[in-house]
């Protein structure tokens, strides 16, 4: 697999789409870091690294959160788009960062402080690479 953080995201769509609670998918410490920001801006409900002894590879298992009655349940997720690719890395300086769906959705950027919002980049005044945007 080459773009390992794309398979993230895929992997979180199609649960979504089928109303899973939780979705599984191996571990990296880069997909920790995102799945960190979204439990912190509210879009999952919480996320666990569990190391199986079969297995040489820890799982991360993240627990998707969804609103409303049981009927007409929706997820707070509408939206997961990646942007930076390994063929095409997008970079961001602090005046470029980009503003998700006029501010109702984030972007994930990796910047020398570490995995954070874009609006959090604006008030440390980092810019980084932008890895997707959720909203």
């Amino acid at each position: 697999m080459t773009d390992s953080i794309a398979d993230m995201l895929t992997r979180i769509r199609n649960a979504l789409m089928v109303r899973h609670s939780t979705v599984a998918m191996p571990m990296s410490k880069m997909k920790v870091a995102i799945a960190k920001v979204l439990r912190d801006e509210g879009y999952i409900e919480d996320y666990k690294v569990v190391e199986e002894q079969e297995k040489p590879q820890a799982t991360l298992y993240i627990k998707l959160k969804y609103v409303g009655k049981r009927k007409e349940q929706r997820s707070v997720i509408t939206g997961l788009k990646r942007v930076s690719k390994p063929g095409r890395r997008i970079y961001a300086s602090v005046e470029q960062i980009p503003w998700v769906r006029s501010g109702m959705g984030i972007a994930i950027l990796t910047t020398p402080k570490g995995v954070i919002t874009g609006q959090q980049s604006r008030r440390l005044n980092v810019g980084g690479e932008v890895i997707c945007h959720v909203w």
